[in-house]
């Protein structure tokens, strides 16, 4: 039976590069699959993982319906045996609702790969209806690890090295980002409640407050 799997996780966790995995294995047995994404790094049109791989994609617009899409495909003779929609996150909640109906009605696999929470730990609309409506929510197992060594859970928006918890819920942005710029780090729910990321920590570890104090 088609399903609709939701493989979910972390920043840098490999969502892309597995979704990179299964366009390449199931191009390679000659079946042909429509690739949908939303603000991936690599720019408009593009699924990339940070290993550097690439494809073409068909960049999803505000009001764009997925199934009228694929349909249209379909009537003008193309073919599709799976969809894969990267950054699902950033879809609308009727989008979700229009994989699932390709699913349902044109009996055609969609995987979906996307992270859950935003950086302040709120369910991205997307996600929040795969999650609702999905046949299968995969976690993804290749873990993400904190700066202190922990498995990373939540995903921080950063600026200049320090994490920040207002603004849009959408900025696109990476890991790893030059200082001044808007980035994201990936963390363990303990040092995301602290607000601590890897430069904070690097700070804090080198002020005098924290240096043991000669009793001479």
């Amino acid at each position: 039976m088609p399903e609709l799997v939701f493989f979910s996780g972390t920043m840098d966790c490999g969502k892309s590069t597995l979704a990179l995995q299964i366009e390449h294995n199931r191009s390679a047995r000659g079946l042909a699959g429509m690739i949908f994404t939303r603000n991936d790094r690599a720019g408009a049109g593009k699924l990339s993982s940070r290993l550097g791989l690439v494809t073409d994609a068909v960049e999803v617009a505000d009001a764009q319906d997925l199934y009228v899409y694929v349909v249209d495909h379909l009537s003008q003779g193309g073919r599709i045996d799976y969809v894969i929609a990267d950054e699902a996150q950033f879809l609308a909640p009727v989008q979700i609702d229009q994989l699932a109906r390709v699913v349902d009605d044109l009996g055609v696999d969609v995987f979906a790969f996307g992270i859950t929470t935003d950086f302040r730990s709120k369910l991205f609309p997307g996600s929040q209806r795969l999650v609702e409506l999905a046949d299968r929510v995969e976690v993804l197992q290749v873990e993400a690890l904190c700066w202190c060594g922990a498995r990373a859970t939540h995903n921080a928006r950063t600026v200049g090295g320090e994490m920040v918890v207002e603004g849009a819920q959408v900025v696109v942005g990476d890991v790893n980002q030059a200082a001044g710029e808007v980035g994201y780090e990936v963390l363990c729910r303990r040092h995301h409640r602290r607000r601590m990321t890897a430069a904070t920590a690097r700070a804090a570890a080198l002020s005098p407050d924290v240096l043991p104090v000669s009793s001479s």
